[in-house]
């Protein structure tokens, strides 16, 4: 990670968000802390971007934050963001502040954001304050934000995710540790996997709370499948670290995933999503899945790529969006921050 250094007082992070291919929900904590959870995900080209900077004397407000709204405040306990207030609360940074963050793509939409901006809020911080800061650590510092100071329904690999970049396989154990397996694909398997994948924006956002809120109070009903659905995850991990995956394979892996996961949560799906995942089966895909927890956001189908022009004309009404992998993780931007 790069050493922070400042450059005129001015910080900007860019924080990946991220797809998570299986094992989503079983980084809940009252799921691990029992039966120990896994996902393998991998973070993309698209980014939540942090600018933290001291807010001139010559402004009448100590503190001014730009994100989707604005805010200007004269004490950090007025912060309507949660997610600023206990990140400057947590790192005891004191005023005069200014603070703007701008995405990629719109917030709550499955892919991260919330703890990609956590991650790249902290980033900044830290970086304001003079201090270099391990992936590690930012992931844990904003899993404790979000999920014990904020009380989010919440689990960590997207946190993790977002601090780390590239494609791993995050182990979720009963202590509450994390471990990280770097996936070392042999030589265009990656390449493979992402010219496999099809990415489309439902048009709808969601807030997550309501649907992960049901999930916990499910789990315990619905162990089996969680625990199918965490074994996936150790099982694409071996299979591309040998080389052996099919697109395929890699999709009816995904259906599999998605299939249990909608019977996770009344909410996780509605009729809309399941037309669209149909007709893009229909039309040739191999598998896949909503991304995130369910009710909107995007959706991710995987295809050989001789398939993707019929999935396209079968999802027309739908925006499609390319990707690729980031493999650095939260970073502070060039010219800044290196």
């Amino acid at each position: 990670m790069a050493e922070a250094r400042h450059h005129g007082g001015l910080i900007v992070t860019r924080t990946p968000l991220r797809i998570s291919f299986v094992g989503g929900g079983t980084d809940l904590p009252a799921f691990y802390r029992e039966h120990g959870g896994a996902v393998l995900s991998m973070a993309i080209d698209r980014y939540v971007y942090v600018t933290v900077k001291k807010h001139s004397e010559l402004f009448f407000e100590p503190i001014r934050i730009n994100y989707s709204k604005s805010e200007q405040v004269e004490r950090i306990d007025e912060i309507k963001n949660n997610v600023v207030r206990e990140a400057l609360r947590f790192l005891e940074i004191e005023p005069p502040i200014y603070i703007s963050t701008v995405g990629d793509v719109p917030a709550s939409t499955g892919l991260g954001g919330s703890s990609a901006f956590a991650v790249g809020m902290l980033h900044a911080l830290h970086a304001y304050r003079g201090e270099r800061v391990s992936a590690g650590q930012l992931a844990e510092e904003a899993s404790l934000i979000e999920i014990k100071v904020l009380g989010e329904p919440i689990g960590k690999q997207d946190q993790y995710a977002a601090a780390f970049g590239g494609l791993n396989l995050f182990t979720f154990k009963p202590d509450d540790g994390v471990t990280v397996e770097h996936q070392q694909a042999p030589n265009g398997t990656l390449s493979a996997l992402f010219e496999s994948i099809l990415l489309f924006w439902t048009g709808h956002q969601r807030d997550a709370s309501a649907v992960l809120a049901e999930q916990q109070a499910n789990i315990q009903s619905k162990v089996t499948h969680l625990k199918r659905m965490r074994d996936q995850a150790g099982e694409l991990h071996a299979a591309l670290k040998a080389g052996a995956i099919d697109v395929l394979d890699l999709g009816r892996m995904l259906d599999e995933g998605w299939r249990l996961k909608r019977q996770l949560a009344s909410q996780i799906t509605n009729p809309r999503i399941d037309h669209w995942y149909q007709a893009a089966m229909a039309a040739g895909a191999a598998g896949g899945k909503l991304c995130g927890a369910g009710a909107g956001g995007f959706l991710l189908f995987i295809a050989p790529p001789e398939r993707h022009a019929t999935i396209r004309l079968a999802l027309v009404d739908l925006m499609e969006m390319q990707v690729a992998p980031d493999v650095r993780g939260s970073r502070l931007m060039g010219g800044f921050g290196e």
